[in-house]
């Protein structure tokens, strides 16, 4: 009954597979080899588009560095109150930006709207250099709420921001999960409405440690190549990160384990949500159920052998009283099974 990250999950042997094979004989370093070509090839393939790909080890770097490339030190970067970049990632943005702020901004189920967009901007216009200079709004994909983005929501921030010269970053930790909620192309959500760069991770959904960088406009990847470096996040053996990237790439690998995921969070959610006096915060759009127990049941659940975990934050409508529970490429039907059954007992019995 294992439900508090899916950083918690193994490395899926397909992908482990593809690291021992990658492993056989010499290649050239730092991204040289036929394998890591092929990686970008198959990335271009998936979006539709010419793709510029940066892999780095974690995604918190990931997205602090496409953001430094995306705005100046005296510039801001709109994004949720609640999105990673602003409440977990201890800086990264501020810190490889030199500096810009982050603009925060309110939205249901941790996500930005085009009219928040656009009031965010109205302080800002015009420009005067007593505030920073906005350039960049940055999306949660999937959002800390579990909640996920359509095509049409973002395409209309998507045309806020290029109307105030806004580039869109799009931190995409769980877009494997949002992707197999959606259905959609991939290009529905990232290019074809208007977002400049994705941060697409792989980590969270089976990988050992694989994140990308992708950039759908070749105008940023000259100098991002020496952020890249000075950043200490150009691996010398990078045939080991494309191997992962193509194991997880192929046969939609990377969709049925987010699938997978998201099945059992929808299982969760739906059986959850019918059992006296829970109550479900959010929409179930991906593989995080947040939600409220009676009071004293959550600790009797964990004195039991679950484990979830506390959801804070600033402004916090259910007086500390959220719980997260996130499912995983291997959570099974059975293990879901038996944690409802668990709740269910455990409610009757208080």
């Amino acid at each position: 009954m294992l439900f508090t990250s899916d950083n918690w999950a193994g490395v899926h042997p397909a992908i482990m597979n593809a690291i021992a094979e990658a492993n056989d004989g010499s290649v050239p370093a730092y991204g040289n080899d036929a394998l890591s070509r092929r990686v970008t090839s198959r990335f271009e393939e998936i979006f539709e588009h010419e793709c510029h790909v940066f892999f780095a080890s974690t995604g918190g770097a990931a997205n602090g560095l496409a953001l430094s490339q995306l705005v100046p030190p005296y510039g801001g970067t709109f994004c949720h109150e609640v999105s990673h970049v602003q409440m977990d990632e201890c800086g990264t943005p501020e810190f490889y930006s030199g500096g810009a702020k982050l603009l925060t901004l309110p939205g249901r189920d941790a996500k930005l709207t085009a009219a928040a967009v656009e009031e965010g901007m109205r302080f800002y216009t015009p420009p005067m250099t007593h505030h920073v200079l906005p350039k960049a709004v940055s999306l949660t994909q999937v959002t800390e709420a579990g909640t996920v983005y359509t095509p049409d929501e973002i395409g209309a921030i998507g045309e806020v921001a290029k109307r105030h010269n806004l580039k869109v970053h799009m931190d995409g930790a769980r877009f494997s999960n949002a992707i197999a909620t959606l259905g959609c192309a991939p290009a529905d959500v990232t290019w074809r409405a208007g977002v400049d760069v994705l941060c697409f991770g792989a980590t969270k959904n089976g990988a050992l440690c694989a994140e990308a960088v992708v950039f759908f406009d070749k105008a940023h990847t000259e100098e991002f190549a020496w952020r890249h470096k000075r950043a200490g996040h150009v691996w010398s053996k990078a045939r080991f990160m494309a191997a992962q990237w193509e194991a997880f790439l192929s046969n939609d690998l990377w969709l049925d384990l987010a699938g997978n995921a998201n099945a059992m969070a929808a299982r969760l959610g739906d059986r959850l949500g019918a059992l006296p006096g829970i109550t479900i915060a959010h929409p179930v759009q991906a593989n995080e159920v947040f939600l409220t127990f009676p009071d004293g049941v959550a600790q009797q659940l964990l004195d039991q052998g679950a484990q979830f975990y506390d959801w804070v934050y600033p402004g916090d409508e259910w007086n500390g009283q959220l719980k997260r529970l996130v499912t995983n490429y291997v959570t099974s039907e059975q293990e879901v099974d038996k944690f409802i059954d668990l709740v269910g007992r455990t409610i009757g019995n208080s």
